[in-house]
């Protein structure tokens, strides 16, 4: 039995290390191939097949684990807690520590073989965002004029735009700063 357990928890890290190759090898060159994941990965090009046949199968499962990220990001940041507008800079960080996660989700090389099926249908996260804008709205903090839609994509918009700006050479904590900053001024309530 003790076998059985640590080859599923070997099994479970090799899973784990080639999602989060894949997603740093695709992050940096939308063209990798799965030999260049195996590489990264520290695994043959055969075990990276075994877990995934086909490239559209790890892009799947990327995008599959991103939900996941997305949603114990949004955990950590308590959406439900302290003042909205405080809330939301709180998720907007915890979003912006995802990074090559993320980044891959707006690659539009990527988007022809992303299974978006997984995206389609609304989320925990989803609903707990949408909750945290209508309730900044309510308590005065955010612009009343700003529709819930309209706020998420302007925080999805500012944090492609820091992650881009960090990418670019611009350091992390610079980046998020000119997010968070630019957030507040944007969907923020006027004073």
């Amino acid at each position: 039995m003790d076998t059985a357990v640590s080859s599923i928890g070997a099994r479970a890290r090799t899973r784990r290390a080639i999602l989060d190759a894949g997603t740093a090898v695709l992050a940096k060159n939308p063209t990798a191939s799965l030999a260049d994941v195996a590489a990264a990965a520290g695994v043959g090009r055969t075990t990276v097949h075994r877990y995934f046949s086909e490239r559209s199968d790890l892009i799947a499962a990327i995008g599959v684990d991103v939900l996941d990220k997305i949603g114990a990001a949004t955990e950590r940041a308590r959406p439900g807690d302290g003042p909205a507008l405080t809330a939301l800079e709180r998720v907007c960080q915890e979003y912006f520590e995802l990074g090559e996660s993320l980044a891959i989700v707006f690659d539009e090389s990527l988007a022809a073989t992303w299974n978006w099926e997984s995206w389609e249908e609304e989320t925990e996260a989803d609903r707990a965002l949408a909750r945290l804008v209508d309730r900044g709205r309510e308590e005065g903090a955010l612009d009343s004029r700003l529709d819930t839609d309209w706020v998420i994509q302007v925080v999805w918009s500012l944090l492609y735009v820091a992650w881009q700006r960090s990418r670019s050479g611009d350091t992390k904590h610079n980046a998020l700063s000119l997010c968070l900053h630019t957030l507040r001024k944007s969907v923020g309530a006027a004073p």
